[in-house]
C-alpha cells in the first residue's frame, strides 16, 4: 500500500521497502523525476521537501520553470460505443461532453468543482498564443536526501 505525501503541490508516492527497511519515495503528478527516502515518516516527510526545494533552485539556476504538477488535460481512449453512450450523456444534460466528463472525475476522486472550461455547449474560449506553444525541454532530477 502507497502513502501519499505532498508539499508544494507536488504529490509524492511512499512505497516502504522491507529489504532495505527504507521508505522510499517518488513525486507522481510531474513529468520530471523527482525521488526521496528516508527510515521513518517525519524523515520521509522531510526528504520530499527537501527534493522539492532542491529540484526548484535547480531549475531557478537553470533558468527554466520547474515542470508544474499536470496541466490539466490528457488523453483517454475508450471503446467508440463508450464515447457516443457518453457523448448522448451529456447531451441529455445539455452540457459538453468535457464538462460531463469532469464532474463525474471531480465526483470520483471528491474534489471540489470547478467552473465549466467552456462557454456555451460547444464553443470553447479562444486559447492565446502562449496556451497553444507546445511545451519545450523535458528535464529530468533526481535529488535523494
Amino acid at each position: 500500500m502507497a502513502i501519499v505525501m505532498k508539499y508544494k503541490g507536488y504529490i509524492g508516492k511512499v512505497l516502504y521497502d522491507e529489504h532495505e527497511k527504507m521508505l522510499h519515495g517518488s513525486v507522481v503528478n510531474t513529468r520530471d523525476v523527482i525521488t526521496f527516502m528516508g527510515s521513518t515518516a517525519a524523515e520521509t516527510e522531510q526528504a520530499l521537501r527537501d527534493s522539492v526545494e532542491d529540484y526548484l533552485a535547480w531549475c531557478a539556476e537553470l533558468g527554466v520553470e520547474p515542470n508544474k504538477p499536470y496541466s490539466g488535460q490528457f488523453m483517454v481512449r475508450l471503446d467508440p460505443r463508450v464515447h457516443a453512450a457518453l457523448v448522448a450523456a451529456a447531451a441529455n444534460e445539455d452540457i459538453s461532453l468535457n464538462d460531463f466528463v469532469r464532474a463525474r472525475l471531480e465526483a470520483a476522486v471528491a474534489v471540489a468543482p470547478t467552473a465549466p472550461a467552456r462557454t456555451p455547449k460547444g464553443r470553447r474560449p479562444r486559447a492565446t498564443a502562449a496556451a497553444r506553444s507546445p511545451t519545450h525541454g523535458r528535464r529530468n532530477s533526481t535529488a535523494e536526501t
